[in-house]
């Protein structure tokens, strides 16, 4: 949706109605009406919403009494891309820039406005509050804070969340469902971690959100031959019985999942044109193989011939 297609008197009425369907009833204040632009879109995965959001200035105001008339209830998690958003909400006053996100809901009154010169782009997770399995008091005290993901499980949500923009219009409805359940899961390890209410999260769910972070920091580290089951377990302070427990539900141990994506690595540099004149045993040093015969033999037993037969049936 965008108001390009909208002529330039009926923008701000138009913004004005997205802004009510995919988020809630706002009040709206556009400095120049006839300038205005917006770009706004949304995408469902179960229960959940993602929209996207890019406009000129503009201030907007969700006040008591619009709640009142109107509140689907949702937690909400901005996450800017582009230029700076404001948000003030229960006493929390938050200037967000490019790669903050914002945790706020719509159903206590918050405004929020454009405090930079650059126009803000911004994609919105909205959540129905019952999905949050965190005490309620301890989250509303938390409404219009900035949350930390720049780095652990927080920018394992950005980056999921990213691709979900990028990659979410091809997913059928029913993979989109199938979305809802690990969208919620680093939601929900984000908040407890950013209110230090980690024990206070489902047992399932805490193993789900370990069990990304793991996964992030494999592959992260695949070029590191000292990656190990021990070194995964003493990096996230938890014991070998634990990781490998967190493992079960992936149907192959810690070990089996680093060798398997250490060679779909190594396949994929192995196949590329562009990387022919590397030798093998240097790509296989790439992805942390420290023994050229071992790694021909585990590459064998995956692809049912060596790396250089591979090499070879490549036409060209």
């Amino acid at each position: 949706m965008s108001t390009d297609d909208v002529a330039a008197e009926d923008r701000a009425d138009w913004y004005h109605d997205v802004v009510s369907q995919t988020v809630a009833p706002h009040r709206l204040v556009i400095p120049d009406r006839t300038a205005f632009r917006a770009r706004a879109g949304v995408l469902g995965i179960g229960r959940i919403e993602l929209s996207r959001h890019a406009h000129t200035d503009h201030r907007a105001w969700r006040t008591e009494r619009l709640i009142r008339q109107s509140d689907p209830e949702h937690y909400i998690l901005a996450l800017i891309t582009q230029g700076t958003k404001g948000i003030s909400q229960s006493r929390n006053d938050t200037r967000a820039d490019p790669g903050d996100m914002v945790f706020f809901d719509t159903s206590h009154p918050y405004a929020a406005g454009n405090p930079g010169v650059d126009d803000p782009v911004m994609s919105l997770l909205h959540i129905p509050r019952d999905l949050i399995r965190l005490p309620a008091d301890r989250l509303d005290a938390a409404l219009g804070s900035r949350l930390s993901v720049r780095r652990g499980i927080g920018a394992v949500l950005r980056q999921f969340l990213m691709s979900l923009e990028t990659l979410g219009a091809e997913c059928t409805p029913q993979e989109l469902q199938l979305l809802e359940r690990p969208v919620l899961d680093l939601v929900s390890g984000v908040l407890a971690q950013q209110l230090d209410a980690w024990d206070s999260l489902p047992a399932g769910t805490r193993n789900q959100v370990l069990l990304r972070r793991i996964d992030a920091f494999i592959d992260h580290h695949l070029a590191n031959p000292e990656l190990t089951p021990r070194a995964i377990a003493a990096h996230h302070h938890i014991s070998l019985r634990t990781l490998h427990s967190v493992f079960q539900s992936c149907g192959e141990t810690v070990a089996a999942s680093i060798r398997r994506r250490r060679l779909e690595r190594a396949h994929a540099d192995l196949a590329d044109p562009g990387q022919a004149c590397r030798p093998v045993h240097t790509i296989a040093c790439r992805w942390g193989f420290t023994s050229p015969a071992a790694f021909s033999r585990a590459f064998r037993e995956a692809y049912g011939l060596s790396p250089r037969e591979l090499r070879g049936s490549r036409p060209g």
